[in-house]
């Protein structure tokens, strides 16, 4: 997995807490860190998709794995 600055984890949350949570999350940050997000809901893979694309943050990575959904984000 790629490095990353911060940690979420959204497990057990369903729309739109995810993406609020990451929201929040990535507006603490530095431009050019990276956020890793952790979540079980199936409706985040689309969701973190068109966020990325909404605020212009670049999606590196997203992948299912155990039953987890895994998420780098790179802030703009």
């Amino acid at each position: 997995m790629a490095d990353f600055d911060q940690e979420l984890d959204a497990s057990g949350l369903n729309c739109p807490l995810p993406i609020l949570r990451a929201k929040k999350t990535l507006n603490a940050m530095a431009s050019g860190q990276v956020l890793h997000i952790v979540a079980t809901d199936p409706g985040s893979v689309k969701d973190f998709d068109a966020f990325a694309k909404q605020t212009g943050n670049e999606l590196t990575e997203s992948r299912e794995e155990g039953g987890k959904f895994h998420f780098l984000i790179k802030k703009s």
